[in-house]
């Protein structure tokens, strides 16, 4: 489609200033770079200096202070006469049309059923979790959280050793320190084997919290056991900071609330029981 730059107000305004910052610095950079080639330094000399190389007390370059003020009081104009913060934008237009997509696409899908959930889940899961997590949510070698399984023994001690604040579930931040030593091995190990097996009597630290199944106690704190809806929400719409780096929330309107659902429950599939 051939788009035409002069259709718009928008696209003429953006151009006119364009233009006029491209002859200002075409303008004065050339008359200053004359001036160095053919004028001399004169003037007086400030008293302080660095090394022997002192400063003169010209004042400032009237070229400099009026393409200064020319392109701030041009930027103001800009804003509030020429294109005003409430006047039609294509960004704007953009956005609300992406609002009425949302809207008609959470109405259309209210109520799908899990194999809907699962390819609508993999489909987002392929564009926006894949680039870190791998095409199959291995993690990529341990470069990024593998969804085989919930956590490693090693993840688990990290957040018994440093606490956790970063998903914001109702019981709040996880204090460090819960447990320690051989406690906080034992701990670790149980909850990376998949719970299976004798429960560790330092568990009751965690319990009080995560409740004694490890489920989080209806979404009052993470499930220790999968990869839940609530568990994934939380992360989506408040980020996570990862081996790879700080992951973005994904809390800015690029997911619906079915999406989320959906990633939820692709990535539930992943995991080992």
């Amino acid at each position: 489609m051939k788009v035409n730059l002069s259709s718009d107000t928008v696209n003429q305004l953006a151009l006119l200033g364009a233009a006029a910052i491209i002859i200002l610095t075409v303008y004065v950079a050339g008359k200053y770079i004359r001036q160095m080639k053919t004028a001399e330094s004169t003037g007086e000399l400030s008293e302080e200096n660095w090394d022997g190389i002192g400063e003169y007390k010209n004042p400032v370059p009237t070229g400099w202070i009026v393409s200064f003020l020319g392109t701030m009081i041009w930027g103001l104009w800009y804003w509030f006469i020429g294109y005003p913060l409430n006047a039609y934008s294509q960004i704007g237009e953009y956005n609300e049309e992406v609002k009425t997509y949302n809207a008609e696409f959470e109405k259309k899908w209210q109520n799908p059923d899990k194999e809907t959930l699962m390819a609508m889940g993999e489909g987002v899961f392929l564009v926006q979790c894949a680039p870190c997590h791998g095409l199959d949510g291995s993690g990529i070698d341990g470069k990024a959280q593998g969804f085989d399984k919930r956590m490693t023994a090693e993840q688990v001690l990290h957040v018994i050793d440093n606490g956790q604040d970063q998903l914001k579930y109702p019981m709040g931040a996880m204090p460090p320190g819960m447990a320690s030593g051989d406690d906080a091995k034992a701990i670790a190990k149980w909850i990376a084997g998949g719970m299976k097996g004798e429960k560790p009597a330092a568990f009751a630290a965690c319990a009080s919290c995560h409740g004694e199944d490890g489920t989080g106690m209806g979404g009052q704190a993470p499930n220790l056991r999968h990869y839940d809806e609530t568990l994934v929400t939380h992360v989506l719409n408040h980020g996570k900071k990862g081996m790879l780096g700080k992951m973005p929330a994904f809390n800015d309107g690029r997911l619906t609330e079915v999406q989320k659902k959906a990633v939820a429950t692709y990535i539930r599939s992943l995991q080992e029981d």
